[in-house]
């Protein structure tokens, strides 16, 4: 599997402030990958890195078999859309366009310009007066129309109603469909994650927690619900993300490959929101899969 995004120990440090550190990852080509983790996990940062916006402090990143902003050559391979849609207020729906056109040599004026008509945007209105959604489609239009390898996704829909989401998403899957682009997505909503996507990345702390196909990762994880037990009996395969106990009952979560046969647990699936939950909340002393995070990447 080949990787369109690589990052080795990599670090970004604002005077004493490490605002990521030491992240190693695989971005595989050809998907639709979902990065989630909370807040401070260094998600905003790794993509800025990526898309040549910032310039590492320590360790290495490269994207599309080049460094990031390396030339007019490597710029032209990502498509980057920020955390807040940016957009010039005062310039003219057509004024983004034509500035599209002169600054990227791969510009598809044609598909800029049906995405446009498709979405009803007024080529003479000034971007400051779109809406929130328009805006964000507008920036997305952008993106795509540069045709780039690979399309970064920052957080791209956090400031938008429920309505204007759905049709952003939507869009964004249609073009992926259209386009064979590899994407990374970065949000905070799981759901819009397991909407769109079809891999996942679990980063907290700048660490890779899990990373793998979603459809995978679900057949891999249950919930185990039975008479109270010590995790450090269970079978060896069986690699223990949280667990929780009352008197009489345990509660796991666990990542296993093989089918759960004893009949003293009952076994419940889990959606993505419950395994990256897991991922992102599980205590520093739990039993952890002390297989390499990088291991699922094949």
């Amino acid at each position: 599997m080949s990787a369109v995004l690589q990052a080795r120990t990599l670090g970004k440090k604002y005077k004493q402030r490490w605002a990521l550190r030491d992240c190693t990852l695989e971005v595989p080509a050809g998907r639709v990958v979902g990065l989630v983790g909370p807040n401070g996990a260094g998600k905003s940062t790794l993509l800025n890195l990526a898309s040549g916006m910032l310039t590492p402090t320590s360790g290495t990143i490269e994207v599309c078999g080049g460094r990031p902003a390396d030339g007019p050559a490597q710029l032209a391979k990502v498509g980057f859309v920020a955390q807040d849609t940016p957009t010039y207020a005062g310039l003219s729906v057509a004024d983004h366009l034509r500035l599209g056109a002169r600054l990227n040599p791969g510009w598809d004026d044609a598909l800029a310009a049906q995405r446009i008509r498709r979405l009803g945007l007024d080529l003479k209105q000034r971007a400051g007066r779109l809406s929130g959604g328009q805006r964000a489609q507008l920036a997305l239009t952008l993106g795509l129309a540069k045709r780039p390898e690979l399309l970064i996704l920052d957080e791209p829909v956090a400031a938008l109603d429920p309505l204007a989401r759905r049709e952003f998403m939507q869009d964004l899957m249609e073009a992926v469909a259209e386009h064979e682009l590899s994407v990374v997505l970065s949000s905070h909503l799981v759901s819009d994650v397991e909407r769109t996507c079809d891999y996942v990345i679990v980063l907290v702390d700048s660490r890779v927690q899990i990373a793998g196909d979603i459809d995978e990762l679900q057949a891999t994880h249950h919930r185990l619900t039975g008479p109270r037990r010590d995790p450090a009996t269970l079978p060896a395969d069986w690699h223990v993300i949280t667990a929780s106990h009352t008197d009489r009952q345990t509660t796991l979560l666990v990542r296993t490959e093989a089918p759960v046969n004893d009949p003293s647990w009952s076994v419940s699936p889990l959606a993505l929101e419950d395994i990256v939950l897991a991922y992102m909340t599980r205590p520093g002393d739990a039993v952890r899969d002390t297989r390499p995070a990088l291991e699922v990447l094949r």
